[in-house]
């Protein structure tokens, strides 16, 4: 029996030899270390924070962002549910802060955000100054309104939702664009859709709209806009930063459409510079006006 198991023993060692060897020739053990991380990934930072309502679909975003980054190789992202990482001071601790990222999701954040004014200042330079991205989903338009700059950077704020949760019909302003390159021309999604106010079509490069001669505009007290110009989706340039906001993504199950999770994938991606899409300003499309 013992000469039996040294046998095995060997037999085992000579295969797991071998193995080896195979492996080596073929540049299997050149792999690096599991828990490496690539050089070449750019840095996302995820931020779920809420101070007014909370919405259902704030974990799925985040979730849909970091694997998105995770699967492709893209980007690593961090996910945080707090502010503190949304300065350049050096907070020690391993913390990264904004140096550190290339582009900054908002996640349906609410609210007056925890940020002092050396945040602010921050935040605007890291797109503005710095170059870097921004994206905005859902409720980041109905977060700092105490916050002027703010407005301007993603283009306005939330006033209402006139229909709540609906099909909306959409309209694709323009197929060009990466993020909304694989939706069609027109389309139905059961969302709820922002009415934006202190919003101009003049300022933002309109991706996305509702289509106003397929909406209800009757006993709703909750329609402000006498144009009925209720954009979806949009881009802009914040001096050297880029700028995608979409009100798109406010269910959970939202974040498991493939178009949504696409169009806001693309979205990153554009934001950091990997693929090129239009921020210039258009006129409202003559299929698209006020009935």
């Amino acid at each position: 029996m013992r000469s039996i198991a040294k046998v095995v023993v060997l037999a085992v060692s000579v295969a797991g030899f071998s193995l080896q060897g195979v492996a080596q020739e073929t540049g299997r053990l050149t792999a690096p270390p599991p828990h490496a991380k690539p050089t070449h990934l750019k840095h996302v930072l995820v931020i779920g924070a809420t101070k007014g309502f909370e919405h259902d679909s704030v974990t799925p975003a985040m979730v849909a962002i970091y694997e998105m980054g995770r699967e492709t190789g893209l980007w690593d992202a961090e996910l945080r549910t707090d502010t503190e990482l949304l300065t350049k001071k050096d907070l020690k601790r391993n913390a990264k802060t904004l140096d550190y990222f290339d582009a900054v999701v908002f996640a349906s954040t609410t609210g007056e955000m925890d940020l002092d004014d050396s945040q602010k200042k921050d935040l605007l330079a890291f797109v503005k100054e710095d170059g870097k991205g921004f994206v905005g989903i859902h409720a980041a338009l109905d977060t700092n309104y105490k916050w002027p700059e703010y407005g301007e950077m993603i283009g306005g704020w939330f006033d209402q939702h006139p229909w709540m949760t609906f099909q909306a019909p959409i309209i694709n302003e323009d197929p060009s664009f990466p993020a909304v390159s694989h939706l069609p021309k027109a389309f139905l999604k059961y969302d709820e859709i922002y009415q934006p106010m202190s919003w101009s079509r003049d300022k933002v490069h309109v991706l996305l709209s509702l289509d106003p001669s397929k909406l209800n505009y009757e006993n709703n007290p909750r329609v402000h806009r006498t144009d009925h110009d209720f954009a979806v989706a949009w881009t802009k340039m914040y001096g050297k930063g880029r700028v995608f906001y979409s009100t798109l993504g406010h269910t959970e199950e939202s974040w498991s459409d493939p178009d949504i999770r696409k169009m806001y994938f693309e979205s990153v991606k554009w934001v950091l510079g990997m693929t090129e899409g239009s921020t210039v300003t258009h006129a409202r499309p003559a299929a698209a006006a006020t009935p």
